[in-house]
């Protein structure tokens, strides 16, 4: 009798758990979703193609946006430090310029957002609400008033590196190599940089940031941070994944690290993988010296298939990034057109509720993943507007 009892229980959990993977689109559709990390701005605003519309390149446009449900986006102002060592700051407001024409363009299917309450609003309206996130703090080239001029135009986050070391904070890709001890972390110029965003309200993102910049701002910081688009070292070791040490810090401090979907990040055998099936398809004339964006992007549409990390390994690290972090500290951060690789089946930003019905899969409850879909990223954007 026990035994039928015990296994008409697990019958019916799992005849819940199946209607609840049917539903997924549903249970998609009634959340707040919020990615908060996309480069179409660079990738596509910027160069003048039209996202009003269904584009055949790059991974976002409004209506694949509205296919995928995303609700709140973050656009990444970005510029190559290399590139911009001088007029970072024009640069970025340029691109702002770029983001808010078309807003404007679109108004009745996207609206900026400067605030929580904005969001809010926006929401109630049935359109996309747009923040603003800085990737890079070259582009304040060092001065606090321009910091403070971004932020007026609606920057939430700024990303404090890049690939680059800042005459006032250094990178995790150059912390990676060798570099003098000395010169790591955040200036006394850097540290009041932070302190300046908290006052104005505005994110500390560490993505891209080095082990001594993060734990130097943690040491600073008066409010909770982000790592806005970042995986677990622990399963894939790059550098531009968080170690144990930094997520135990992380949770600590009460602040969010967003997972970013870049194969890369994801799984430590992408690499090896591309260059194996590039030089299959290419041949003789294959360039092994070429970026894996360029390699990635003379494959054919089977090949690249066959090269993105499974969707099993973006489950694996929120599963993982959950049990060091908690529920309350995990959220999205796609990296979507700032990527040229993500899982098989979210090549792009339609593809956000098959990421709910994975979830589902792995057992998580519809309240838990809307704190991984949006809520956990909006709590954190209130604590520091406050």
């Amino acid at each position: 009798m026990t035994k039928k009892l015990v296994l008409m229980g697990l019958c019916m959990l799992s005849l819940n758990h199946l209607s609840q993977s049917q539903d997924y689109k549903q249970i998609h559709a009634d959340m707040v979703v919020v990615d908060g990390h996309n480069d179409v701005i660079y990738e596509s605003i910027f160069q003048g193609k039209d996202i009003g519309r269904r584009l055949n390149s790059g991974a976002t446009d409004l209506p694949r946006l509205k296919e995928g449900g995303v609700d709140v986006q973050v656009f990444a102002v970005w510029s190559d430090d290399a590139k911009w060592k001088t007029g970072a700051f024009e640069h970025a407001n340029a691109q702002i310029d770029s983001l808010e024409k078309m807003v404007a363009t679109n108004a009745g299917t996207i609206a900026l957002a400067k605030s929580v309450d904005d969001i809010d609003t926006i929401l109630k309206t049935g359109k996309i609400a747009a923040i603003i996130g800085v990737e890079g703090g070259n582009m304040i080239e060092e001065s606090i008033d321009n910091l403070v001029r971004l932020h007026e135009r609606g920057a939430k986050y700024l990303t404090l590196t890049w690939n680059y070391n800042l005459p006032w904070a250094s990178c995790a890709a150059m912390e990676s190599k060798k570099m003098d001890s000395k010169a790591k972390g955040l200036t006394n110029h850097g540290k009041a940089i932070v302190k300046k965003m908290n006052e104005l309200g505005m994110l500390v993102d560490l993505s891209h940031g080095g082990e001594q910049t993060f734990y130097d701002v943690l040491a600073v910081s008066s409010k909770p941070i982000l790592v806005s688009h970042s995986n677990a070292y622990r399963l894939c070791p790059h550098f531009r994944n968080l170690k144990d040490e930094q997520l135990e810090a992380l949770k600590k401090n009460g602040g969010v690290i967003g997972v970013n979907f870049y194969s890369g990040f994801l799984d430590p055998t992408y690499e090896t993988r591309l260059k194996k099936i590039y030089k299959k398809q290419v041949g003789e004339e294959a360039d092994m010296t070429k970026s894996t964006w360029s390699m990635y992007d003379q494959l054919s549409k089977e090949a690249k298939y066959e090269v993105d990390a499974p969707l099993s390994k973006l489950l694996d690290h929120i599963d993982y990034l959950v049990r060091k972090v908690g529920i309350d500290h995990v959220a999205i951060g796609s990296d979507f057109d700032g990527i040229e690789s993500a899982p098989q089946g979210l090549e792009d930003v339609s593809k956000f509720p098959l990421l709910t019905k994975g979830l589902l899969e792995r057992g998580y409850n519809k309240a838990d993943i809307a704190k991984i879909m949006g809520k956990n990223f909006l709590r954190i954007l209130k604590e520091n507007e406050r």
